[in-house]
């Protein structure tokens, strides 16, 4: 990677960037990744992020690296898996399993242990709802924030007013005036994405 970053080449290294973005900006993000003349390397847990802008998945685990030609969904495909949090916890086992026995042969062992698998589906399903409530909490506070925001811009608009009403006409007033009024609706849209985003994530 350093060798990489010392050569004058075409690289990006993106690491979770779309942590704190809304839906709008993600996808501006996303058309100028897959616009950009060079190579990406992503580090990202957004499978929406991811689908349709790799060509190529790296499973980093026991010490390998392991390459997957395709997208996201074709490499979850592969795995069985239906997210990447899976993959994550099932790791630790898949290590466990590969000292005792080759994979294929394992398999077959444990086909009549359904107990354990059924522990394993219920430590999933629980690591998944902690997921999903962590997103959760912070599209809410996305849409708090932008609130809050608004709130800020509208009293900062009402002091101007207060002030032009009292008798301030200096041209610089109206531009401030003018300026906080085009931030208000910037504001505004960032509320109305959150909260579409919100919405939509409850309804998943």
């Amino acid at each position: 990677m350093i060798r990489l970053l010392l050569e004058p080449v075409n690289l990006l290294i993106l690491d979770e960037p779309t942590n704190h973005l809304d839906m709008g900006t993600k996808d501006i993000l996303k058309q100028a990744i897959k616009e950009f003349n060079g190579t990406v390397i992503v580090v990202s847990h957004d499978r929406e992020f991811l689908d349709g802008l790799v060509e190529k998945v790296y499973e980093f685990g026991d010490g390998k690296v392991k390459e997957c030609l395709g997208g996201i969904y074709e490499f979850l495909e592969k795995k069985k898996l239906s997210s990447l949090n899976e993959l994550e916890k099932s790791q630790p086992a898949t290590r466990q399993e590969s000292a005792k026995t080759p994979a294929a042969s394992d398999k077959k062992e444990r086909t009549p242990e359904a107990p354990a698998d059924e522990k394993a589906v219920r430590k999933l399903s629980y690591a998944e709802q902690r997921e999903r409530d962590k997103m959760l909490k912070r599209a809410e506070r996305k849409v708090k924030d932008a609130e809050e925001e608004i709130a800020r811009i509208e009293q900062e608009i009402a002091d101007v007013e207060a002030r032009i009403s009292a008798g301030e006409v200096e041209p610089e007033i109206f531009d401030t005036h003018a300026a906080l009024n085009k931030k208000l609706d910037n504001a505004m849209s960032l509320w109305e994405l959150a909260t579409i985003e919100l919405e939509e994530f409850k309804k998943s």
